[in-house]
């Protein structure tokens, strides 16, 4: 007997499914699917909020000294010459970072390692590139997800049955962080 459902897939194609369900399902906080793939995806999920709980806290601050472009009231780098070329000038500026503990930053690698890359894209403007921005899953779990779930012993999930699909009659479900 199999230790995992298989859900009619090559054994590629079901880890993309439920790679991509389970970044979505963390990413929106509640999806729809199948029954079969929610309980799939209940498990990779809480093992995920799991690993961002035990970790959460699991870092220091160190403060770096970071050279940034100077710029102008438009937003665009101011340069002066310099022997006869024009060169950009640098400020000294220090920063407060968070740097990752060894066992903090191994959780992370294995969050990666489930986790799909996430862009936001803005209503308006809808496909435009430079207004996109790319969201930080590991950064989302570990700051926003793990500690609203600080005090809770699992259950992280719901499945709440929706009733069958039209075309083929699988039982839908609504799976939703609690």
């Amino acid at each position: 007997m199999a230790k995992y459902r298989k859900l009619g897939r090559t054994s590629s194609q079901r880890k993309a499914l439920l790679r991509n369900q389970i970044t979505a399902l963390l990413y929106r906080g509640r999806i729809i699917t199948t029954e079969a793939k929610a309980k799939e995806i209940r498990s990779g999920a809480e093992a995920l909020i799991t690993l961002a709980k035990k970790e959460r806290d699991n870092f220091e601050t160190v403060t770096v000294t970071a050279k940034v472009a100077r710029k102008d009231k438009d937003g665009k780098r101011v340069k002066e010459v310099k022997d006869g070329k024009k060169v950009t000038v640098y400020d000294e500026v220090k920063k407060e970072i968070k740097k990752d503990l060894p066992s903090r930053l191994h959780a992370r690698r294995q969050m990666l390692k489930v986790l799909n890359p996430v862009v936001e894209v803005p209503d308006t403007q809808a496909g435009k590139k430079r207004n996109t921005k790319k969201v930080d899953m590991c950064e989302k779990l570990f700051n926003d997800i793990a500690p609203k779930y600080a005090e809770r012993n699992g259950g992280y999930t719901r499945i709440v049955k929706v009733g069958p699909r039209k075309g083929d009659g699988a039982m839908m479900v609504v799976i939703e962080l609690v």
